[in-house]
């Protein structure tokens, strides 16, 4: 192994509790989004295949465990090593593609309201995560080459017990390896550039409509409003957080792994910032349903329905006084 067994029991035990809220916790999501018709909005169609990206992503977990306990032989053949990466990089990037268009949608909703309502709807929504995941499953086809099974002694190539699951040499020599960096590094910083615009154009947008005079049904859908964005916001910064190591450790293994200096200099350190860097990126995938039920009523509520739970006295009045006293509120103003 590469780490000493302190750090790896507790590793693990950490890995397993990621494992299953990412698995159990976006399951849940996507039940509840698809169960109950009052959560069936254009904005929790965008989360809902943010849950299944997220699956996708736990998925890949177990595997990582094995390769941090014993990262050679890697018994579990060529074609799951490329894949399990490949997966990995598409998820990360339909992931951030959602988010984008998300909160596009919610600048729209908020900033032009009569608009979005006859641009977004439910068929229109389909297809552009359709196209959302076209894309990222296009853009991320050049990691099947770029990483695979190969044999570390190459004194003995036929040696089972040197097979690692890594980085081709050849894609470094020929510059895949910082090509792809640079490229997921790009499609990381860019979005998050752009949404630092974005939300601050809808706040400024609802800082000023705070002091716009309006029907009951009209403050209605700006505390919705105010709710949702909210919540995509805590999503996105989370997102950001944990994402962020990730790339760095990216940047920081790419420069390093064609040239060799690691292995002298920072050896060490970067494999350790690329463990908490995985655990980052494992904890992305897990904690959004844990920040619906945080910051959503709505979703907490679902959940006591799913599970045949009774929320307490106070939930439900919280509730009551959350609902819309008008049937003017449309489907594009309601949140988780």
């Amino acid at each position: 192994s590469l780490f000493d067994f302190q750090v790896l029991v507790p590793v693990t035990i950490f890995c397993i509790f990621l494992f299953l809220l990412g698995i159990i916790g976006n399951l849940m999501t996507i039940l509840l989004f698809q169960r109950y018709k009052e959560m069936r909005t254009t904005t929790n169609l965008y989360l809902s295949s943010m849950a299944f990206s997220d699956i996708l992503i736990s998925l890949g977990l177990p595997f990582d465990l094995y390769r941090i306990w014993k990262y050679k032989p890697y018994i579990f053949g060529d074609f799951l090593c490329r894949f399990q990466f490949y997966i990995s990089e598409a998820c990360t990037y339909a992931t951030i593609l959602h988010i984008i268009i998300l909160s596009v949608e919610r600048y729209l909703a908020i900033c032009f309201p009569l608009k979005a309502r006859s641009i977004i709807t439910k068929h229109r929504v389909k297809g552009v995560i359709l196209v959302s995941w076209v894309v990222a499953l296009t853009s991320a086809i050049p990691i099947l080459f770029l990483f695979g099974v190969e044999y570390r002694d190459r004194s003995l190539p036929d040696s089972e017990e040197s097979k690692e699951c890594k980085y081709k040499v050849s894609s470094a020599q020929s510059g895949l390896l910082q090509t792809m960096t640079w490229f997921s590094t790009i499609y990381f910083f860019l979005p998050m550039l752009c949404l630092i615009i974005l939300y601050g154009l809808i706040c400024r947008k609802l800082w000023r409509s705070r002091y716009e005079p309006g029907r009951c049904n009209t403050n209605n859908r700006k505390k919705y409003h105010r709710q949702t964005v909210k919540m995509l916001a805590v999503v996105v910064l989370a997102f950001a957080v944990c994402w962020l190591p990730f790339h760095i450790g990216r940047i920081l293994f790419s420069s390093t792994a064609w040239t060799g200096t690691a292995k002298y200099r920072l050896y060490n350190i970067i494999q350790y910032f690329n463990l908490i860097s995985m655990l980052l990126f494992y904890l992305s995938a897990s904690i959004n349903p844990i920040l619906y039920n945080i910051m959503s009523q709505k979703y907490r509520a679902a959940v006591y329905k799913f599970l045949n739970l009774r929320p307490s006295l106070q939930h439900r009045n919280s509730s009551r006084r959350s609902e819309p006293t008008s049937p003017g509120h449309t489907e594009i103003s309601s949140y988780v």
